[in-house]
């Protein structure tokens, strides 16, 4: 990824910080989930959205289906995971076998922006528990 492409999606995903979570939400300030502060930088840095998310329940990846992941790879570039840099969408899984759940957006090779359940986005350490759960990493397409 370009350094100007990063710097841009660094600085858009630290402008949603704050913002609280509403599941299925994608409005900087009002209230987005993981989903949609990833919809939000997206729209914010690249343009339209290439596609809009189907109504999606909480639980929705206990259903099976690798949906999350099958939609980063349509319009991501799949990177390998010890390469990810600041700009780079993380995806996380919960168990082995299970659909990725999860994403954030990597500011360092120390911390994250994510929105999750019962929080506002912020910026938190990448620690050793979400490491283990690294599942797949993603880069923006250069325009």
């Amino acid at each position: 990824m370009s350094a100007q492409l990063s710097s841009r999606v660094v600085a858009e995903a630290r402008s949603w910080i704050g913002t609280p979570y509403r599941h299925q939400a994608s409005l900087k300030g009002v209230g987005c989930d993981c989903l949609g502060l990833l919809r939000g930088v997206w729209r914010n840095v690249m343009g339209a959205e290439p596609e809009l998310p189907p109504p999606y329940s909480p639980d929705w990846a206990e259903a099976g289906a690798d949906t999350l992941l099958a939609a980063a790879r349509r319009h991501l570039v799949e990177i390998p995971l010890a390469t990810f840099v600041p700009g780079d969408v993380l995806l996380f899984r919960w168990r082995d076998g299970l659909p990725a759940k999860h994403c954030a957006v990597a500011t360092s090779a120390d911390t994250m922006i994510h929105a999750h359940d019962g929080a506002s986005v912020a910026e938190v350490a990448f620690a050793p528990w979400w490491r283990r759960h690294l599942a797949h990493a993603f880069r923006f397409p250069e325009s």
